[in-house]
């Protein structure tokens, strides 16, 4: 399978991390890219130029996050990533916090004015209702000790990450405490310390 992706994408960086708890890094080939440059190979495999894209050994590409996800859940029946409804919830509260983070950041880097624009405000009070919802949830939520992370706590770690690395400004771990000392094991997993943002 080749995984096209960039080294700042959150999206393509859930699938990578998912890739490596799935145990099918081996079978991956990455392909490093720059969507923005929209060039015709890689319109080929996504024709809105953007990553994550997963090809098939069979020569699909698979063009949204949580599609791949699912389709590399199938690929190696264990570990499985899928959860309980509790940990879908918590899945869609990652992705969603990982859409408003990265809308926020690409808003701010072609819009002028954005910080006046009520697109900025309602993007980030989103952002710190998402943030307290998950602190609320994670806390009855067992995350994995020493085995597989779910998707759920890819999505959430990679969105708390994201910020960290292009929302500095969102104090989180202050506001968050709970969530903070939840992220604190998940961050030091092999599959997190080997895709850092770059």
């Amino acid at each position: 399978m080749k995984l096209y992706l960039n080294g700042t994408s959150p999206y393509a960086r859930v699938v990578r991390i998912a890739a490596i708890e799935k145990q099918l890094e081996d079978r991956l080939e990455l392909c490093w890219v720059d969507p923005w440059q929209s060039s015709p190979d890689f319109l080929a495999k996504n024709p809105v130029s953007k990553v994550p894209v997963l090809e098939t050994d069979t020569g699909e590409s698979l063009t949204e996050t949580l599609l791949i996800l699912f389709y590399l859940d199938r690929q190696q029946p264990t570990p499985t990533l899928l959860d309980s409804p509790e940990g879908l919830a918590l899945l869609g509260l990652g992705q969603a916090l990982i859409d408003a983070a990265f809308q926020t950041v690409i808003y701010r880097k072609y819009a002028e004015n954005s910080a006046q624009h009520p697109l900025e405000k309602r993007r980030l009070d989103a952002i710190t209702r998402t943030l307290a919802t998950i602190e609320e949830q994670i806390s009855t939520h067992k995350t994995a000790k020493n085995h597989a992370l779910r998707f759920c706590d890819i999505a959430i770690g990679v969105a708390l990450s994201y910020l960290d690395f292009r929302l500095q400004e969102i104090d989180w771990r202050t506001d968050f405490p709970h969530l903070a000392q939840w992220f604190e094991p998940v961050s030091h997993y092999r599959s997190f310390t080997v895709t850092r943002f770059q």
